[in-house]
């Protein structure tokens, strides 16, 4: 096989995340994700990942057009920062997310307030509501989580550290020098330079994803890295600058663009 250049989304939500429509389904992103050419995605909603079997049926129905489909999970850590969790084994990720319920904020989801949280299936129909409190935080500290991540073969991603909310940099002023990260995420609107500044000089790629929770959403961000597939292990390769393997640059999506 040969080196070649790959779009991904590794940031992509769906209806079981708060706020999320209910048009949002595991096959409605999916589709969406192989018209604007995703080559990889990761289904990471909030604190769970739920939703991520019937992402990959969906895609598994879809055929040679559809995107390859991590399961992630989006973490609120102890801190209220936002850490991105990727799996290619789903087994992995439903171990982390039972670790995370068991560590949730207790409470339930209030519909009104924060909207419904869907499990839905590959055939867009509602398996169930999920009653926990997604939005809310873990017990978890970011050190610990990401060592758990590490522990079940799944890659760890501080989430938009631009934003002066639910970030590594906006809760605590800076990426902790000993968290042993695979990358940093800028959003879509801000500054990857000054996302570098934050982490220079230790090595962590800097990538975008489209953090998006509605279908519209989808391709205002994405990163392209040079791999041999679409694969976890290609990707954490590429991350790390190893073997050929790259982050090749950040896409964006200008106003006014489709």
């Amino acid at each position: 096989m040969t080196l070649r250049r790959i779009r991904a989304d590794l940031h992509l939500h769906t209806c079981l995340s708060p706020c999320g429509g209910y048009d949002v389904t595991p096959s409605a992103v999916v589709a969406r994700a192989a018209e604007l050419g995703l080559e990889l995605i990761a289904i990471s909603d909030h604190n769970s990942a739920e939703n991520a079997a019937a992402a990959r049926e969906a895609a598994r129905r879809l055929g040679s057009r559809a995107p390859m489909v991590l399961a992630g999970l989006e973490v609120t850590t102890a801190e209220e920062a936002h850490l991105l969790a990727l799996f290619e084994d789903l087994g992995a990720a439903l171990t982390l997310q039972a670790m995370v319920y068991d560590h949730l904020q207790p409470g339930e989801n209030n519909p009104d307030v924060f909207g419904d949280q869907i499990v839905a299936n590959a055939d867009d129909e509602v398996e169930e509501f999920n009653p926990r409190l997604l939005i809310g935080a873990t017990d978890l500290a970011v050190q610990d989580l990401v060592g758990r991540v590490h522990a079940l073969g799944g890659l760890a991603v501080a989430c938009h550290l631009d934003r002066p909310s639910y970030s590594l940099v906006g809760q605590l002023g800076m990426v902790p020098p000993d968290l042993p990260l695979d990358a940093v995420e800028v959003s879509w609107r801000g500054d990857p330079d000054q996302t570098r500044a934050w982490v220079a000089g230790r090595g962590l790629a800097v990538i975008t994803n489209s953090d998006a929770h509605a279908l519209d959403q989808m391709g205002q961000a994405w990163t392209e890295y040079q791999m041999l597939a679409p694969t976890l292990a290609e990707l954490a390769l590429a991350l790390a600058g190893r073997e050929g393997r790259a982050v090749l640059g950040l896409g964006r999506r200008g106003p006014g663009e489709g």
